[in-house]
């Protein structure tokens, strides 16, 4: 596919060079053309000379018409203008044709660990489910080769509807899969592979044995798993660092749109990686859903940009300051707020941010102070006016600044 598309600039820019030639041929041999049927009609018209008179001949006669030298210029370069227009729009249709992206059929793979087939026989089988959501489900299943991977099955499409049928829309989601493909950074997820289904995708990426930051969180509630700061800041810092290479590495930049607890997978360093960056966008008929996560401007005029992220990542890092699950019935009362950033807010301001921070992590006093730093961090994350949020580029710089990484 990379030597038809080599090929075909090369032959772009081959007839693109000659485009001047052929337009100053046009215009010779219209212009000679017309001169030799000026020459030619004077020859044919006149009359013999009679013998009985001799005069000298006028050289007049033989020059041509300055009129006519004009007229055969204007014409000659406007015959050459229209053909090398012509010319032009041939050379650019078929230079698309030849560069038009060619529906792959298959599972694409992006890993040299993966092998088409041995893909195909792992997503046939029955694997271990590992969540589900309103879009599809969420699979662990092992390669016959050894490795472990996570398959995340998209359904955004209504069977045969006539969306899934679309050779365009197969292209543009095919583009945009290659591009999130490319994408490399330790706190991301990389997509391995795909596969393209009657009704959606399966997503194909490296399986994280530890799970999402949400299951962690379930353990930590339950008193099953010790969760000091020093390991909370971390992966705070570790999502920010995604975003900011979503937000201003990427060309071009690239929303998560649907970052939450159970989208930051943790490997066993307790490392985070954003999943499911990007895929609201790739799919425009995937179901975003609202949540607790969702900023308000969305609620109001739908309007996404890099600061609705940054909301998102102000409740999770709310959401590790307190300990507390953002659904807990404390939030629904008044005196709260009505929800985690509200109430988050209300303490910052009045100077009480220490009562908001989680219990089993309060011990030494520099790490305190360093969490009631982050608590004013969360607060302004969690503005309800996205101007006066910080960029993510801004959050690494002060979240690093807390603690040495």
């Amino acid at each position: 596919m990379f030597r038809k598309r080599h090929i075909a600039s090369s032959l772009a820019r081959e007839l693109l060079a000659l485009q001047p030639l052929l337009i100053l041929f046009l215009f010779s041999l219209h212009h000679h053309t017309v001169q030799c049927q000026g020459r030619l009609s004077k020859h044919v018209s006149s009359e013999p000379p009679s013998p009985s008179r001799t005069s000298p001949p006028s050289s007049s006669g033989y020059r041509d018409d300055p009129k006519k030298i004009i007229l055969s210029m204007v014409l000659g370069a406007v015959t050459g203008l229209v053909c090398s227009v012509l010319f032009a729009l041939v050379v650019r249709c078929v230079v698309q044709y030849l560069n038009r992206t060619p529906i792959l059929k298959g599972p694409v793979i992006f890993s040299p660990k993966i092998a088409p087939k041995t893909l195909q026989l792992a997503l046939a089988k029955e694997n271990h489910l590992l969540g589900s959501s309103p879009n599809g489900k969420y699979y662990k299943t092992v390669l016959d080769n050894g490795l472990t991977i996570a398959v995340k099955r998209l359904t955004p499409f209504e069977s045969n509807s006539p969306e899934a049928r679309k050779n365009s829309v197969k292209r543009q989601i095919q583009t945009e899969l290659e591009l999130l493909a490319s994408l490399r950074h330790r706190n991301l997820m990389s997509l391995r592979a795909y596969v393209r289904e009657p009704d959606g995708f399966s997503l194909v990426y490296d399986y994280v044995s530890t799970g999402s930051l949400a299951d962690v969180m379930n353990k930590v509630w339950e008193n099953e798993l010790p969760f000091g700061w020093e390991v909370r800041l971390r992966i705070a810092v570790g999502v920010v660092k995604g975003l900011q290479y979503l937000h201003f590495t990427c060309a071009p930049q690239i929303l998560h749109y649907s970052l939450k607890p159970t989208n930051v997978m943790l490997d066993a360093d307790f490392e985070p990686r954003l999943a499911d960056y990007g895929l609201a966008k790739l799919l425009p008929n995937l179901d975003r859903g609202t949540s607790l996560y969702t900023p308000p401007e969305c609620f109001h005029n739908c309007r996404y940009t890099d600061k609705s992220d940054i909301f998102s990542f102000g409740m999770i890092l709310g959401v590790l300051l307190t300990g507390k699950d953002p659904t807990d019935p404390f939030f629904g009362e008044a005196a709260s707020g009505g929800s985690l950033g509200c109430w988050l807010r209300h303490l910052q301001q009045a100077g009480e941010a220490r009562d908001a921070l989680d219990k089993s992590m309060l011990g030494e006093e520099g790490e305190e102070d360093e969490m009631l730093m982050a608590v004013r961090i969360a607060a302004a994350c969690l503005s309800d006016m996205p101007a006066d949020r910080p960029s993510s580029d801004e959050l690494v710089h002060m979240l690093t600044q807390l603690h040495s990484f």
